[in-house]
């Protein structure tokens, strides 16, 4: 939860709730924005974490039925990728949404900000408890920053904020009344130049709506990120490829990183 001042108190729940994220996720925008080298260390962590999330669902990947939904959640939930722009459209089309849109999804497009903000959040907290502040580290250096900036909590309410997103998600692609708003935004949305938000959108329902049922796909992505999280508030270090741990910072390769689910196969720190 945001900590800026109150929103109006005209708003719905839903509205208010997402106002107040995309103000946290405007902070972030805007630190980011006026120090480009903490911007550079930023999306380096970012950059070697998406590759481990390549690596830990590369079997899902693999399946056509999961492809989608593992690229959605990497890409635009969680990733490199700049949302400047999704999220100041966001914020300009946030009073057309809450008259197309049902309020329970607008509380999903919140609980989504929410967890972006709270990664790079956690990101941030994580590099302040790195060796070195250009985001250049080895594998045990980052389990050591895990760990040491604690905040287990927030470590639970992210991967928590997953299932429920995902969840409501693999709701909402079963009701024709939200199919067919979103497809009705489509057209204003690109007309009004919100063309990033609304492709954000589409690429969440249609990679759900493909799965047929998400209940198998989200509790792996449950069970894996929390044994992780358990593993390494243990004082384990998760062993993650060769190409992890290399002094020049540089993201892992994907086809390497599955992290191994047997604790007898990690390494005590």
């Amino acid at each position: 939860m945001s900590d800026a001042s109150s929103p109006s108190p005209s708003l719905r729940p839903a509205q208010a709730e997402l106002v107040l994220e995309l103000e946290r996720v405007e902070r972030l925008h805007a630190e980011r924005r006026a120090n480009p080298d903490l911007a550079g260390a930023l999306e380096r962590i970012a950059l070697w974490q998406a590759d481990r999330l390549r690596g830990t669902y590369a079997d899902l990947a693999a399946q056509a039925r999961y492809a989608d939904a593992v690229d959605f959640f990497q890409s635009d939930l969680y990733g490199s990728v700049d949302f400047a722009q999704r999220d100041s459209d966001l914020a300009r089309v946030v009073p057309v949404m809450m008259l197309m849109l049902p309020e329970r999804v607008i509380a999903t497009v919140a609980q989504a900000m929410e967890l972006n903000a709270l990664s790079h959040e956690l990101d941030r907290a994580l590099l302040a408890r790195l060796p070195r502040q250009d985001g250049i580290f080895t594998v045990a250096e980052y389990c050591g920053a895990y760990r040491g900036m604690g905040n287990r909590p927030a470590r639970e309410r992210q991967i928590g904020l997953i299932g429920e997103i995902g969840a409501a998600l693999d709701v909402y692609v079963k009701t024709p009344l939200i199919q067919t708003a979103l497809l009705m935004m489509r057209g204003p949305a690109r007309l009004a130049g919100l063309g990033v938000l609304h492709d954000f959108l589409e690429r969440g329902f249609s990679a759900f709506r493909k799965m047929h049922g998400a209940a198998d796909f989200l509790a792996t992505i449950d069970s894996r990120e929390r044994e992780l999280m358990d593993a390494l508030f243990a004082g384990e270090t998760v062993p993650l490829p060769v190409g992890a741990d290399r002094s020049d910072g540089a993201a892992p390769n994907s086809a390497n990183t599955r992290t191994r689910s047997s604790s007898a196969a990690r390494a005590k720190r």
